[in-house]
């Protein structure tokens, strides 16, 4: 098993080109299965969850090549060959569930493994089901699996989602492209991945008012056609390395990034005293020489904090002059990291959805395990600035979400290294 290695006290310096978003990606693969025509995707990630994707929708019958290192990737759905998305490839990933809002619309049936990822929380997809549900499919789960049955087409629908859901926002927008009407979906999420898959669609022939709303209205067509898009920059790798300069000292320009993506999260940062400065090409991050502030963070669906940069923030704030504390309104197990940042000397206290973190003087480096995919980052974050040497193990979790880890941090000096066991 794979770890990484740290030597922190280290200062930043340099340039990270930000890439593709993972979670943009995976909403636009399985829009493939919509249409007959290629879908051709650019500036795509090279990661584990895309591949896994890739894995899932092969398996489906569609073809799918990647050009330029996988930097674009093409998917073809002439022919759907089998529709059934079997347990060995969804467990990996929670975003598998994504196959069968387009599967249902389009072939009017569908059987696809209950998902899996990450173990920060429960994560149902009932929302998922009591909105094809509406929309006429007949669903049952047996054996771990969703059967889902829709012989006459989706039909349109009113419907308001008792809880806001990126991944059912995404999955029922889909469905709805291909549904007999006009369907209306309320209390939507905002996340930009949801605006880019919309867009995207809109290339294909779809008819979406209302991307980026809590309303979204599609008015259903026959068929969609083939179309090229580029995927929008990933918010969460960028907030993730704005916190690097921040938590080690120097300066880093994070070329592609950009500030309207991460604007609530931007404000956190600077009130802990880093100086971030958006240009033309990208963002430029300073760390504090006065010291880390501390500062108070609720997580909230988009635009609010973004959970997924809970755990990051949590390892700034370990080495701020003060108290922090952090309320997790999103998991309600994302605070696994706590206790592999306390093996660093980190001053934290959980209780319930609420971490309590006073700062100390300085972290230490020490041995220590990721849990799940920011926690992994987080610890890396950590161990840029701790004192002495820190080995990071079951660090495959990060190859889900963060592309060239070590070799975009050691250019600007950070002297990482991963090892092959």
């Amino acid at each position: 098993m794979d770890r990484i290695l740290i030597e922190g006290g280290v200062q930043l310096s340099g340039e990270i080109s930000i890439s593709g978003a993972k979670n943009a990606c995976l909403a636009l693969m399985p829009a493939a299965l919509l249409t007959r025509q290629p879908l051709t995707l650019t500036n795509t990630p090279f990661l584990s969850d895309i591949n896994t994707m890739r894995e899932l929708l092969a398996s489906l019958g569609c073809e799918v090549a990647g050009l330029q290192n996988n930097r674009i990737i093409t998917i073809a759905a002439d022919k759907i060959s089998n529709h059934i998305a079997k347990y060995d490839i969804v467990r990996k990933m929670r975003a598998s569930i994504l196959v069968l809002g387009p599967l249902v619309a389009r072939e009017g049936k569908a059987v696809v493994s209950l998902p899996g990822g990450c173990a920060i929380g429960a994560r149902p997809v009932d929302i998922h089901l009591s909105a094809l549900q509406a929309m006429g499919a007949d669903l049952e789960l047996k054996e771990g699996y969703i059967f889902a049955e829709a012989t006459r087409g989706l039909q349109a629908v009113d419907y308001t989602f008792p809880v806001v859901s990126v991944g059912a926002t995404e999955n029922i927008v889909m469905a709805a492209t291909l549904a007999k009407g006009k369907t209306i979906l309320r209390n939507c999420a905002l996340e930009p991945e949801i605006k880019d898959l919309c867009v995207c669609l809109v290339g294909m022939g779809a008819k979406i008012q209302g991307a980026g709303t809590p309303t979204i209205t599609i008015d259903g067509v026959s068929e969609l056609t083939g179309n090229t898009h580029s995927v929008i920059v990933d918010r969460i790798e960028l907030g993730t390395y704005m916190l690097a300069p921040a938590i080690s000292g120097g300066e880093v320009f994070l070329r592609g990034g950009r500030i309207d993506l991460v604007e609530s999260f931007s404000k956190m940062l600077s009130k802990t005293g880093a100086n971030v400065t958006a240009l033309d090409e990208g963002v430029l991050v300073k760390g504090s020489t006065d010291g880390i502030l501390p500062v108070n963070i609720s997580t909230e669906p988009y635009p609010g904090f973004p959970t997924d940069l809970q755990a990051q923030m949590m390892a700034l704030l370990t080495l701020s002059q003060g108290t922090s504390k952090l309320e997790e309104n999103i998991f309600e197990n994302r605070f696994m990291h706590a206790p592999e940042l306390a093996r660093m000397g980190a001053n934290i206290s959980v209780e319930g959805g609420t971490a309590q973190v006073v700062g100390v003087a300085s972290l230490k480096g020490a041995p220590v395990m990721a849990t799940d995919l920011r926690a992994s980052i987080s610890l890396i974050l950590a161990a840029l600035a701790a004192r002495g040497q820190t080995v990071i193990s079951r660090v495959y979790h990060l190859d889900r979400g963060y592309e060239n880890v070590t070799s975009k941090l050691s250019a600007c000096g950070a002297k990482i290294k991963r090892i092959s066991s």
